[in-house]
């Protein structure tokens, strides 16, 4: 595997919060409105377990290690949650990237894994150490191996929603577990290529991602052990995951489909 180039450590602000709080980007802006927070968690191993808080937005809990994705929603989205020892960003979409939030629940002892262009948008100062890192390198941090996968729209066109190499699905790997998030993408190649997935959270929203079918052909493409639907809200409204569901286990009924509640007010 290769190494990241790119790894810095930052230290706590010692601005004031105006100086420590930058301009948001027109991208940072498009934030989706934030839902109520779900606190219940969902036993996904015997030692994992997730805290679906909104779409992309999830806690893990994996043995000791409290694991963010993509938080959005501020401080109070994470007022039940533990703090968190490693938090990733998949992409530069508000729905992805809310650089408030960041500042609320990183602290000095936090690891922040992010794509160049999110990194790109972030303030110099951030708690924690900081790794930045391309499709396909890797990282090892508080005893897991965090790969960077590639997630892009098809076809691939210069104005692109999801252009590829811009943003990251992430693998965790520990102790043999490997879970992987899609981030924003389709049925691409390098997810029907993936191998030995415990637990998948995959996407499906039109018309920033997949639709069902296209989600369910590309599950079964690599056949994780566990399938959670997520980042399912679109345009029209929420992606019919029940479908998702239906279609997989025709198909394999080994692949078990967890079906969580991202949207509780919806």
């Amino acid at each position: 595997m290769k190494t990241p180039t790119k790894i810095f450590t930052t230290f706590a602000c010692m601005l004031s919060l105006a100086a420590c709080t930058p301009t948001e980007s027109p991208t940072q802006q498009k934030q989706e409105p934030t839902d109520q927070t779900s606190t219940s968690a969902y036993q996904v191993e015997e030692n994992i377990s997730v805290h679906p808080i909104s779409h992309a937005t999830a806690v893990l809990e994996w043995d000791d290690t409290i694991i963010y994705s993509d938080p959005t929603g501020g401080a109070s989205a994470f007022s039940n949650m533990p703090t968190a020892d490693i938090v990733f960003v998949t992409d530069i979409h508000g729905d992805h990237l809310n650089t408030e939030t960041l500042q609320a629940v990183l602290s000095g002892g936090s690891v922040l894994i992010v794509p160049e262009a999110v990194n790109d948008e972030l303030p110099e100062f951030l708690n924690g150490t900081r790794v930045i890192l391309a499709n396909g390198e890797s990282t090892t941090q508080k005893g897991f191996t965090i790969t960077a996968i590639p997630m892009y729209n098809l076809p691939e066109t210069d104005d692109s929603r999801h252009p590829k190499g811009r943003g990251n699905g992430y693998i965790l790997e520990k102790d043999g577990k490997r879970v992987y998030f899609s981030g924003d993408t389709e049925d691409i190649p390098e997810m029907r290529a993936l191998e030995n997935i415990d637990v998948a959270f995959i996407c499906m929203n039109l018309p920033y991602t997949m639709d069902v079918e296209s989600a369910a052909e590309g599950t079964l493409a690599f056949a994780p052990k566990k399938v959670i639907p997520y980042h399912y809200r679109g345009q029209d409204g929420l992606s019919d995951v029940e479908q998702f569901k239906t279609l997989v286990n025709e198909e394999n009924a080994n692949i078990e489909v967890v079906l969580l509640d991202w949207y509780p007010e919806q």
